[in-house]
């Protein structure tokens, strides 16, 4: 038995899943179905992705913490990946204890091998944010082609460039121009382990031969550039042990998370955690997608042969997806969410056409619905679960025969398949499994055409007959399920409570042994065909939320609206009413507490010169007197006085909020002075 530890990439905290991302979690989830049918010992962790400016800076916009952030998004990350029926042993997020632990352990060794070191870095800053940039946040107008609206370091026409060659750049965050500054940066030298890393991406089969070939044609022909591992204050992250204001770049623990949501696995279940990351008894396995291999197959390796941790047997790189032979589009409606997939169509549709396209080679997928629905309605209704249809109610009363009858070598030349197939899984190469299997059927499906079950139940004399066909072709049917149960669960589950079996005590050595003198339970419809029309509503819907989510962010604060709804606007003014209140910037110049009021304050204002104003102000549990003192505020000057019982009040300051300690007063911008008057 083989100990596997398996990992997907870990999905961002700040997007939801879609079907990009399914080519992944789907392939990855495939594999370690298999391997679990293989009867090996194979876990499948990930995590959420949290750290990051974008991460902050979204908490702030929506006025919670980033905790309230990933607490939330993994729910939804959780209930899309169900509804794909994607399964995780354990699934966590980088911003865990455990992470950090290992983030520590790992950053100790590569300072011990003396490979971090410090340099300046120019980045561009936002003035009104205060935080640096990365190039994807900051957009501007492509220096080649004139496309606005551009991010910073590559444009849509195809040009690669520095952030300082857009013209009029601009923060996504703020609308502000950046600014270029200078800041401390921690980098790590990986050049120092160039011999390494040349010996063990271009010997062993780690890789495939054109990841391996792309890294030797591409970085390790020349020098390896220092990595940059750090970022200063503010950043959501971890804050570095003995750096103090700078923090580990989401590139550094995003990757550790593999091992820190191992670690909470192990606490959890109280297996070995070294069995699986330090003793060599293990093998890692890694699925990622083909733009971050140079991450896990450059600056993982080196982090993890410095710290003495196993390294990954395998990274298995994969491709892009494009919908019909293009890149995913909002526009078009084929940036398609997951969850809006699963209220439309079935699961099982878009596993199998993921895994027909599936060879365990870099390659991108296109995804082409109307051959999606082709292969799903031919091959999983017309051949698979046609089988099962058209036998299952015929021989439900009697049971399957007590000895499997002679077939004519059908169920032995499925039992052949059984290296073959096994291999094609273990490659990543379902595209083959599903090709073999459906074979498989065509040839039962010819056995059941010649037989006619349909034929023998209308003559009383041809019954067991009748019992011996259906037994051939359900236990036919039963061998193709199983085949394609990593590919196919619910299927798999729903088969076998047909059969009065338990999925979850198959494995693939089941497809050896005819299931014979067992009753069936009662038939139940196992899969629709698939109909293009709700192809057409996932894509008007898509379109939908997209319109919805651009409106929502063309307004980069998205302030909460429940102030507004505590205090709805007042009535329509017109411009004489509002003539009428004469607002002017005020200086408080005297305050004191009214020990006899539980809620005011005593403050004299100066309006410039001698004109004071005696004011009483409801704001003492919100503000103490002698930090008001000198401060500039917005006052009413021509409200009527009014006596009350602590002294006469001749105006009133502005502020908002809801009362008691929720009091904000109004400041005017600098440059004001006493006396101006609001228009």
């Amino acid at each position: 038995m083989r100990k596997i530890l398996v990992t997907s990439a870990l999905p961002y905290v700040n997007g939801p899943i879609h079907i990009g991302h399914l080519v992944e979690y789907i392939q990855t989830d495939i594999w370690v179905r298999a391997q679990k049918l293989r009867g090996n010992h194979c876990i499948y962790i990930c995590a959420d992705d949290t750290h990051g400016t974008a991460t902050m800076i979204r908490a702030e916009a929506e006025g919670c913490t980033p905790e309230e952030i990933i607490a939330n998004t993994q729910k939804q990350h959780m209930a899309d990946f169900a509804a794909m029926e994607i399964v995780f042993d354990h699934y966590g997020n980088t911003n865990s204890p455990d992470n950090y632990a290992v983030c520590v352990e790992i950053w100790q060794a590569l300072r011990d091998a003396g490979l971090v070191r410090e340099k300046n870095v120019t980045q561009f800053y936002d003035p009104e944010k205060k935080i640096f940039l990365a190039d994807r946040f900051i957009r501007g107008t492509c220096p080649k082609c004139g496309r606005e609206n551009q991010p910073g370091d590559s444009c849509e026409c195809g040009t690669t460039y520095s952030p300082t060659d857009l013209i009029d750049p601009k923060s996504v965050y703020s609308g502000a121009t950046p600014e270029l500054r200078d800041s401390v940066h921690l980098f790590v030298e990986i050049e120092k382990l160039h011999d390494f890393l040349q010996e063990w991406t271009q010997t062993g089969d780690h890789l495939q031969s054109e990841i391996a070939n792309y890294l030797a044609g591409n970085f390790l022909c020349d020098a390896l550039r220092d990595w940059d591992i750090s970022r200063p204050a503010p950043y959501f992250g971890f804050e570095i042990p003995d750096a103090p204001g700078n923090y580990w770049y989401v590139w550094f623990d995003a990757p550790i998370g593999y091992i820190g949501t191992t670690r909470t696995y192990c606490a959890k279940t109280g297996e070995d955690f070294d069995s699986w990351w330090r003793d060599g008894s293990a093998e890692i396995h890694h699925f990622i997608g083909k733009d971050i291999a140079y991450f896990h197959t450059l600056f993982w390796p080196a982090m993890l042969k410095t710290a003495g941790f196993n390294l990954p047997k395998k990274v298995h790189v994969h491709g892009f997806l494009t919908v019909d032979g293009e890149k995913m589009s909002k526009s078009k409606g084929t940036f398609i969410r997951a969850a809006t997939y699963a209220k439309h169509l079935s699961a099982a549709y878009l596993r199998y056409y993921y895994a027909t396209k599936t060879t365990g080679r870099a390659e991108d997928l296109d995804l082409d619905f109307v051959d999606m629905a082709q292969r799903v309605n031919a091959d999983l209704v017309g051949n698979l679960v046609n089988l099962a249809s058209r036998t299952a109610k015929f021989v439900q009363p009697m049971g399957l025969s007590p000895q499997y009858p002679e077939d004519g070598g059908l169920f032995e030349n499925a039992v052949a398949q059984y290296d073959t197939i096994l291999a094609a899984y273990e490659a990543g190469d379902f595209a083959k499994v599903t090709r073999l299997v459906m074979l498989l059927g065509n040839g039962a499906n010819k056995f059941v055409e010649d037989a006619a079950p349909w034929v023998l139940r209308k003559d009383p004399e041809k019954q067991r007959q009748l019992q011996d066909v259906c037994t051939i072709a359900l236990n036919l049917y039963r061998q193709m399920v199983i085949y394609l149960a990593p590919i196919l669960p619910n299927l798999a589950k729903e088969t076998a409570e047909l059969f009065n079996e338990n999925a979850s005590d198959w494995t693939f050595e089941s497809i050896k042994t005819p299931l014979v003198g067992t009753s069936l339970n009662t038939f139940k419809h196992l899969m629709q065909r698939m109909d293009t029309k709700k192809v057409e509503d996932i894509i008007e819907e898509t379109q939908a939320e997209n319109a919805a989510s651009e409106t929502k962010n063309a307004d980069p604060w998205n302030d909460s609206d429940e102030a507004l709804k505590n205090e709805p606007l007042a009535d329509e003014c017109t411009i004489d009413d509002f003539a009428k209140v004469d607002l002017r910037v005020a200086r408080i110049v005297m305050a004191e507490r009214v020990p006899e009021a539980n809620k005011l304050l005593h403050l004299t204002l100066s309006l410039g010169g001698d004109k004071r104003l005696n004011v009483f102000a409801g704001i003492k549990a919100a503000y103490n007197p002698e930090d008001l003192v000198g401060r500039l505020v917005v006052c009413v000057a021509n409200l009527k006085p009014r006596q009350m019982k602590f002294g006469l009040s001749e105006g009133m300051v502005c502020a908002a909020g809801g009362g008691g300690k929720e009091v904000f007063l109004l400041a005017p911008d600098d440059g004001a002075v006493p006396g101006h008057r609001i228009h």
